[in-house]
């Protein structure tokens, strides 16, 4: 079922341009049709801030379960904000205050950027801990991405992660480590997986927290690991959400940055640019460069020409993810309705349920 746009949130009318069915408030309150309430905190830089919630939202909005989706989007202080933005949140997003009155049924934590050698240090990590640990007691599941997973997993298990030699930045072949995971059913065994980070929490690390591996890469490298009880934290260390062009912004962002002599001239994200895709990058560089040595404004880039030779090869497995997650986080919260108080089943535990 789809997405209901129960806010102003513009994202409900972007997604709606882009074929994204989304229920007016009006039209769902005349079905008959179960809730389930989805809150995601984002923690992303303004630049990325409402792109993040599309991405998120889109993968919410094309699961077919039998539900209504409401999804309720706030942040945390500390991540500095410009003016615009802390605007566009204090107009459109609703307050964690809120969503402990309303309630969730699931919580999405996106990635953030961050500035300090340690997480905790960070002027975001308190008032994101007070979300983790209300969520703890209070939400059926908690998918955590990129950052927001190493952040939690400090939090919960004492982890550090490690930083990286190089950065590992691209799209990666994985594979199913668990094929009969409820998380994981009819999804393919080997795909895709786009990632952007500089750290890394290794196979022992999760496995010595007592956590089950789902998905890695074929070097090791863990994508995907959910808690104990299989539903109530979910971890990805990748960015299943990304769009096609995700990494082809982010190349843009550093290439500019190393015109502008902010940052090294960055190397092409891997498995991701055809040959094509890197003839326009080098055709690119050249003129950029020309119009440095004769004092003239750089060369708007070309975007537009990247996209048709440019592959989504992850897309259809993080959606099948999504699906099975809020499937399993529907399954767990409609059996908790109906559970006797005599039961003898913890409501909280899903393996007393999946």
């Amino acid at each position: 079922m789809p997405l209901v746009a129960h806010t102003p949130l513009p994202s409900f009318d972007r997604l709606r341009q882009r074929g994204q069915e989304v229920l007016t408030l009006r039209r769902a309150l005349s079905q008959d049709i179960r809730e389930l309430h989805i809150g995601l905190l984002n923690m992303m830089p303004d630049a990325a801030l409402q792109i993040t919630e599309r991405q998120f939202m889109r993968l919410v909005g094309n699961c077919n379960q039998i539900a209504q989706f409401y999804v309720h989007v706030f942040s945390v202080p500390g991540l500095g904000r410009s003016a615009d933005t802390q605007a566009y949140i204090d107009r459109y997003y609703t307050t964690f205050e809120q969503v402990k009155r309303d309630g969730l049924d699931a919580l999405v934590i996106t990635g953030a950027n961050v500035a300090n050698p340690s997480l905790d240090q960070e002027a975001f990590w308190q008032p994101l801990t007070e979300v983790i640990g209300w969520a703890r007691q209070h939400v059926t599941s908690t998918m955590c991405s990129c950052l927001a997973t190493h952040a939690l997993l400090k939090y919960l298990h004492k982890i550090d992660r490690v930083k990286r030699p190089d950065k590992k930045w691209g799209v990666f072949e994985h594979r199913v480590t668990q094929p009969n995971h409820p998380l994981l059913r009819e999804i393919n065994t080997r795909f895709d997986v786009p990632h952007s980070r500089w750290n890394d929490i290794s196979h022992a690390q999760i496995e010595a927290a007592g956590l089950t591996v789902l998905i890695q890469s074929f070097n090791g490298d863990v994508h995907m690991a959910v808690s104990p009880d299989q539903l109530r934290m979910v971890y990805f260390q990748g960015h299943p959400e990304y769009d096609i062009n995700s990494l082809l912004k982010e190349y843009k962002r550093d290439l500019l940055g190393y015109l502008n002599g902010k940052n090294a001239q960055p190397p092409y994200p891997d498995n991701y640019f055809s040959l094509p895709a890197r003839e326009i990058a080098e055709r690119y560089l050249v003129r950029a460069q020309l119009a440095l040595e004769n004092n003239q404004p750089l060369p708007d880039f070309p975007e537009e020409q990247f996209l048709p030779h440019l592959d989504n090869t992850w897309g259809d497995t993080a959606r099948a993810i999504f699906n099975n997650w809020l499937g399993s986080v529907y399954q767990v919260t409609n059996v908790v309705r109906h559970l006797p108080f005599d039961e003898g089943i913890d409501p909280r535990d899903p393996l007393n349920i999946l």
